[in-house]
This record gives structure tokens, C-alpha cells and sequence, in this order.
């Protein structure tokens, strides 16, 4: 993996497998480190020093010293989380300002569009998505219908009040029907203008200057954010996120071609969780479920709510892997299973009597999903010392082989705790 040119790491399940440890060591070998993808709805939590650190618009590769980190076209970027994040890196002695550059493409998140993911969420009442209430989904329905503003028309004041007061009016006639307060245009246009001259020297062209980068030989890491899982087109649709996670978002959420990619690095946990709403074919009813969510520190660096926690898909992620094109894995949190006697994987679904290897598009047919499991036995020794993959013991060794056989994919990282040096390359 060390010789990679243009790598994507995407996740490979639902969101929170562990991403942004695993970009955060890659970025040590990598130049530049873009985000080409989601809002703040995600959360990237790397473990540095004993310090933890949790981002949810700045790239994880920020946290090395000399590293550049892009915000794509593809990103919808909310001002008050963006510059909260950035002050709270600069509180904490790193100096990022000055390595960062945002698309000139990139849409802004404004605070009308919390109000109407919130409004849009409590309306769905018993049917509702689980979304993170962070105004994702309404940003990226004004980009697709093309009333959306974006970073470039902050370069005019005049232009950018005019956008602004006009979509936010927009806005309340929505936020009306719901029952919901209206907002002030013109005071929602004067926080973003306040920011303006801030923001307006970090504005650069993503994509040119990945490629110029690229073209100089130069390493170049592509962070997505959320899970194969949860992508628009081939998550599990209606409860998926607004914009593309898989690695075919990489290209154009950053800027660049697609033949300038040459590795795709999937990233799950050892075993599989998901926040809100939707199908987990492999949930664990309580107790074992609670207890896999107590030992795993399972609540999203978000929301804080508690994720619903199942044994490992296969299925999953063999699909994660065909949609991605992903040329290899990494295994995070192996050492929360140190203490099960047994582990289940799933290797199949059965519907209707009938057995499924695929994952099916059809929701109703995976709400009748059964998972056929294999059962294999635990290593009950602990993980978290080992350094090198014999270090592994041997169970935990057979576990992840077994994995990797009926993914289909390479495992190159397996990952035993939270610290930069408590991972595996195998």
C-alpha cells in the first residue's frame, strides 16, 4: 500500500469503521489530503499522544505538521462548524490555516438548512431516516436544484447578500408549513458575510492543484466520509446520506479524472455498527449487543447516540467492495473482540427459504433477510501489544483470514486500538 500514487480510503460499511485513524497514518507518506465528500454530519476521531481529536469538516491528515488538506467541490461546508474546528486546532498549538484550501465549488450549509433536515425529520414521524439533523440532506437538495450558493459567490458581498436573503426567504416559506420559526434573511446573510474575509484566501481549484501535485509525483490521499452503505445510489435507500460515498465520489468530488486513482482502501470494523434508522441484517439483540457497544465505545462522534452493533457481513462487504473497486482493506477494533468465547460472521442471507450470497436492492426483501452465519472460535488473549501480524494470536489470525476468503478483498491493515502505533500493515 506504501507505493500507492492517488489512494481513496472510503468506508466500507455504514459510517463510523475508523476512517480517520487510518487516513491519519496514511497521511504520514502522503502529500496532499483531500475530503472530497459529506458535511458535518460525520466525525473523524484520531487518537494522538494521549490527546483525542474529533473533525468534522478538516481532513484528517490536518493533525501531521506538514501535510496540505483540501475541502472538494463535493463537500457542503458549514461555516460556524468549519471555523469552530479550526480554532479549537489552533487553541491546541496546531497551526492549520495556513495548509488549508477549500473549493471555490463547495456549497454552503446554511443554518436554514438545519432547520429544515430537523423539520423534514420530526415530520417523518415512525418513518423517519435517523439523520444526524445537521442540515446535510436540504444543502444537497438546493446544489441538485440548483439554488444552492457556494464559496465562490462570497468573492462578491453584493451578489452573495442577494443569494443569501433569497434563499433563505425561500427557506421559511418551507419552514412555515412545518410549524417551524423563520429566520431572519438578512441576519442569516450577515453571519456568513462576517466570515468572508476569512474564508476567502483559503478558496483555491481542488482539482487542479491535486493534479499539479500528482503530476509532480506526489502522493495524494482522498478521505470520503460516511459508508459505502449510505450512499445515494447503492446504500439502503431511503436510509442512506444525500451524496455519493464510494469511491466513484472521490473523482468527482475532488476535481479530478478517475484514471488518476490507483488504489481504493476499504475500511471496516471487525465487526459491523450503525447509527439510526434502517436495516442491520446481523444486529445483536441485548445483552451480547449492548455489551459488544460498551466494550467497542460504540456512540457516534457526532450525535452521540448509541450505535446499533451486529456481527461482521460478508455481504455487506462484498458488494462495498464491488461498487468501490476496493484493491484492500483495513480491519479496525479487532481487539473489542479479545474477550468472545465465539464470533459470528455472516456469510449469506436466506429469504423466503431461499439463500442469497448478494446484497439484495430490494428493502423488503432484506427486512426478511436471515443471516447465515459461521461460527468461529474466539482468541480470548488480548490484541491491543501486537505490532506485527505473527504478534496476532493464532485464532485472531484465522479470523481475519476468513474474512478476507469471503470478501475477496486483501487485508492490508488490521488495526488493535486507538493510538497512531497500534496498527497492523500486513
Amino acid at each position: 500500500m506504501r507505493d500507492y500514487r492517488c489512494l481513496v480510503v472510503v468506508g466500507a460499511q455504514w459510517g463510523d469503521e475508523g476512517k480517520g485513524k487510518i487516513v491519519d497514518v496514511l497521511a504520514a507518506d502522503a502529500s496532499v489530503i483531500a475530503r472530497y465528500q459529506g458535511g458535518a454530519n460525520a466525525g473523524h476521531t484520531v487518537h494522538v499522544g494521549g490527546e483525542e481529536f474529533i473533525l468534522h469538516q478538516i481532513p484528517s491528515g490536518i493533525l501531521h505538521a506538514d501535510k496540505r488538506c483540501l475541502l472538494g467541490n463535493g463537500v457542503v461546508l458549514d461555516l460556524d462548524q468549519f471555523f469552530e474546528e479550526l480554532d479549537a486546532l489552533h487553541a491546541r498549538d496546531i497551526d492549520a490555516e495556513p495548509r488549508l484550501g477549500i473549493s471555490g465549488r463547495a456549497h454552503l450549509l446554511l443554518e436554514y438548512h438545519k432547520r429544515l433536515d430537523q423539520a423534514s425529520e420530526k415530520a417523518r414521524g415512525s418513518e423517519k431516516i435517523g439523520t444526524t439533523g445537521r442540515g446535510i440532506g436540504p444543502a444537497y437538495e438546493d446544489k441538485v436544484a440548483r439554488m444552492g450558493v457556494r464559496v465562490a459567490d462570497l468573492q462578491n458581498a453584493d451578489r452573495a447578500r442577494e443569494l443569501i436573503v433569497r434563499a433563505t426567504q425561500r427557506a421559511n416559506d418551507k419552514l412555515a408549513g412545518s410549524g417551524v420559526d423563520s429566520l431572519d434573511p438578512e441576519t442569516v446573510a450577515d453571519g456568513v458575510l462576517a466570515r468572508r474575509e476569512r474564508l476567502l484566501p483559503l478558496v483555491i481549484d481542488t482539482g487542479r492543484e491535486i493534479t499539479q501535485a500528482h503530476r509532480r509525483g506526489e502522493r495524494v490521499l482522498l478521505e470520503g466520509a460516511q459508508g459505502a452503505m449510505l450512499d445515494v445510489d447503492h446504500g439502503t435507500y431511503p436510509f442512506v446520506t444525500s451524496s455519493t460515498t464510494t469511491a466513484a465520489g472521490a473523482a468527482t468530488g475532488s476535481g479530478i479524472g478517475p484514471t488518476v486513482i490507483d488504489h481504493v482502501l476499504g475500511v471496516v470494523k471487525a465487526y459491523t455498527t450503525r447509527v439510526g434508522s434502517g436495516p442491520l441484517p446481523t444486529e445483536i439483540p441485548p445483552p451480547l449487543g449492548d455489551e459488544l457497544r460498551r466494550l467497542g465505545g460504540e456512540y457516534g462522534a457526532t450525535t452521540g447516540r448509541p450505535r446499533r452493533c451486529g456481527w461482521f457481513d460478508a455481504v455487506v462487504v462484498r458488494y462495498a467492495a464491488q461498487v468501490n473497486g476496493l484493491t484492500g482493506l483495513a480491519i479496525t477494533k479487532l481487539d473489542v473482540l479479545d474477550t468472545f468465547d465465539e464470533i459470528q460472521v455472516c456469510t449469506g442471507y436466506t429469504v423466503d427459504g431461499v439463500e442469497h450470497d448478494t446484497f439484495p436492492y430490494d428493502l423488503t426483501l432484506l427486512d426478511r433477510a436471515t443471516p447465515v452465519y459461521e461460527t468461529l472460535p474466539g482468541w480470548n488473549a488480548s490484541t491491543s501489544d501486537a505490532r506485527s501480524y505473527r504478534d496476532l494470536p493464532q485464532r485472531a489470525r484465522e479470523y481475519l483470514e476468513r474474512i478476507q476468503e469471503l470478501t475477496g478483498v486483501t487485508i492490508d491493515f488490521v488495526s488493535v486500538g486507538t493510538k497512531r502505533d497500534q496498527i497492523i500493515e500486513v
